[in-house]
């Protein structure tokens, strides 16, 4: 009997329209399991609510409740629906969805908007202007720009820290990365604001050498990684192929295990367990499961318009010619086309190796000419993503025989008085 009685204190009961009215106006945060009433309400989430009305000790602006979607007309849309749903409110406004019981990240939003709700208590910042969701009758639609995507949809933002940029660790930890077959959606290079660090570092602040620490971070120049699991396979370096600018189906690294059961994705490590693994957590913070645009658009402006756009991953090389003569001079161009370069090593070519990454030129009279500069020295192996990325390369290194380059584009950068051949693909 206590238990129960304990439950209905965690959870104010909504069965009816003017329970819900009334419960819009509760100060603060209110968060809402909309339950249906074959089912009953998510008990799984109950302990974790628990444990953060404890923990966070704030009965004033912190509040929990249950709202039958039968009952209550504004929660019509979610009716006869078998997928638990928690509503976020905020001063009366729905300001986000989370569909399913995903416990972190639901945790993770409590946590987030109480903090907010303290700061602005505290008068150490301003009330976010919130676009209210519009609850819709299609399962898919979340309308409104403070509106939380579906759980497969979730970001990492990893902060490099100045010290670790200065040490020239950033190229090794994207690398490390990327061979994990994570995905750097967004990245950027900034001197960090004192803002930015106090809103990424929130949970800290209560420390003693909280302040040295904000003035350590906006010293110098952090590097900004926007993280997602990845569900495409990376390319892969050892795997020769006749053409270098098509992906590689075969994966970078076996770090996913097998699937329990058909119906699960692949179980695999976090984004900072696999940091802490590779000893370099020390370089970089995380902040995981984010699935609010708006908290990455504080450090990447705009990223939900970035992600709207399509992005092609391409693999090049520049042979060893080009690689020890201008290298600088094309990583710089093709920066400048607009390609960010996700990765870059350094390889040495096997005469195999070279005869079938040219197979297409195999019936040319340099062909033999060719492998020999191909074998001759260091290549360097590029990773690269644009919009319309294969496209665009192509476009850049011009005409893919030596007549049509020499008569079109003779000053292209993949052309060199008296070659027979571009410098790389």
């Amino acid at each position: 009997m206590a238990s129960k009685k304990r439950e209905i204190q965690l959870q104010a009961a909504i069965n009816n329209q003017s329970l819900w009215e009334e419960m819009l106006q509760n100060k603060g945060l209110t968060v809402i399991d909309v339950y249906q009433a074959w089912c009953g309400p998510c008990k799984a989430m109950q302990t974790l609510f628990r444990k953060l009305k404890n923990e966070l000790n704030e009965d004033e602006i912190l509040h929990f409740a249950v709202a039958e979607a039968d009952s209550v007309v504004t929660l019509q849309p979610f009716r006869d629906k078998c997928e638990p749903v928690f509503l976020f409110c905020v001063n009366g406004k729905i300001v986000a969805k989370i569909k399913g019981a995903n416990a972190p990240l639901v945790s993770q939003k409590i946590i987030t908007l109480i903090n907010e709700e303290r700061k602005i208590a505290a008068g150490e910042m301003v009330r976010p202007q919130y676009h209210e969701i519009v609850f819709a009758d299609s399962d898919s639609e979340d309308a409104g720009e403070a509106s939380y995507e579906s759980v497969d949809q979730l970001y990492s933002i990893a902060i490099i820290k100045p010290n670790a940029v200065i040490a020239r660790k950033v190229q090794e930890i994207k690398e490390k990365i990327i061979d994990a077959e994570f995905v750097i959606e967004a990245e950027d290079k900034k001197l960090l604001t004192e803002e930015q660090v106090r809103y990424f570092y929130s949970r800290r602040a209560d420390q003693p050498d909280f302040e040295d620490f904000v003035s350590f971070m906006t010293s110098g120049l952090s590097y900004i990684l926007v993280v997602s699991q990845g569900k495409e396979k990376q390319p892969s370096w050892d795997e020769s192929e006749s053409n270098s600018e098509t992906e590689s189906k075969e994966p970078w690294d076996d770090h996913q295990e097998t699937a329990k059961s058909s119906g699960m994705k692949q179980k695999r490590e976090s984004f900072q367990e696999y940091l802490e693994r590779q000893q370099i957590s020390q370089f970089c913070d995380v902040e995981e499961n984010i699935s609010n645009t708006k908290f990455i658009d504080v450090f990447i402006p705009h990223f939900k318009k970035i992600k709207g756009i399509k992005l092609e991953k391409i693999l090049a090389l520049l042979r060893p010619a080009l690689f020890n003569e201008r290298k600088e001079d094309v990583l710089n161009i093709i920066q400048d086309e607009g390609f960010k370069i996700l990765m870059q090593r350094q390889i040495v070519l096997s005469e195999e190796e070279a005869k079938t990454l040219c197979m297409e030129y195999e019936n040319k009279d340099y062909f033999g000419n060719l492998i020999e500069n191909m074998t001759s020295g260091p290549s360097l192996a590029l990773v690269l993503v644009r919009e319309n990325g294969l496209g665009h390369w192509k476009q850049l290194i011009g005409p893919s025989t030596v007549e049509e380059a020499k008569e079109y584009l003779p000053d292209r950068v993949g052309l060199k008085s008296g070659e027979e051949k571009p410098s790389f693909k």
